[in-house]
């Protein structure tokens, strides 16, 4: 059986990855998402195995001594992971997974698993980026001030990924990003020229 690919995408809160994500999966209804390990308790609504696999901090702190986790972080004092035998046995059934983190974990996982494919998505601007977040109306302007100062971290790290693809038009970003997933994404590749005045009008302070 051929094997699958896993699929790491990261970026910056605002930069419509979640959207792009649903939209791909009702066009390759095969593709999964990798559930993730936490030792935070389930929140109202949520599924044990469906939305994480909710388990003990002994017990992750288990998994992390034996190497089981592909990639790992402390996030407001709760542990999240991504199990290595979870993600190996759908990879040799076939299956394309996608593992949606940030920056730092993308880092662990390159390390682990190199073959993954690694996908950042930007923003068009600084400004789109910020009137996306206050659209959502969901966050204080405090809150939207500290999502745009994080957003300056994550995307200083855009050249570790292997393609970039610049959510300015939804219905584009959509076709690049399935076009990767293809392996037809030479378009989306980092070291294409137009990203550089962008990523640094997006960087700059």
């Amino acid at each position: 059986m051929k094997r699958g690919h896993l699929y790491v995408i990261a970026a910056p809160s605002g930069a419509g990855k979640t959207s792009l994500l649903h939209a791909l999966m009702r066009r390759r209804p095969g593709v999964g998402f990798s559930v993730s390990c936490t030792t935070r308790p389930p929140r109202a609504g949520e599924q044990d195995g469906r939305d994480y696999h909710f388990i003990g901090r002994e017990e992750f702190e288990r998994l992390v001594a034996a190497g089981e986790f592909i990639e790992h972080a402390n996030v407001f004092g709760n542990r999240y992971g991504t199990r290595r035998s979870v993600v190996e046995a759908a990879l040799v059934a076939g299956r394309d997974l996608i593992l949606e983190i940030d920056w730092q974990g993308a880092r662990q996982v390159r390390e682990r698993l190199p073959e993954a494919v690694q996908i950042f998505i930007l923003p068009p601007s600084r400004a789109e980026l910020e009137a996306r977040l206050r659209k959502r109306g969901s966050d204080s302007d405090e809150a939207i001030a500290r999502r745009l100062g994080e957003s300056v971290e994550e995307m200083s790290h855009w050249r570790e990924f292997d393609y970039v693809i610049v959510n300015r038009d939804f219905d584009r970003a959509l076709a690049e990003l399935e076009a990767v997933f293809e392996g037809q994404g030479e378009a989306s590749c980092r070291d294409r020229p137009e990203l550089l005045a962008l990523t640094r009008e997006l960087l700059d302070n």
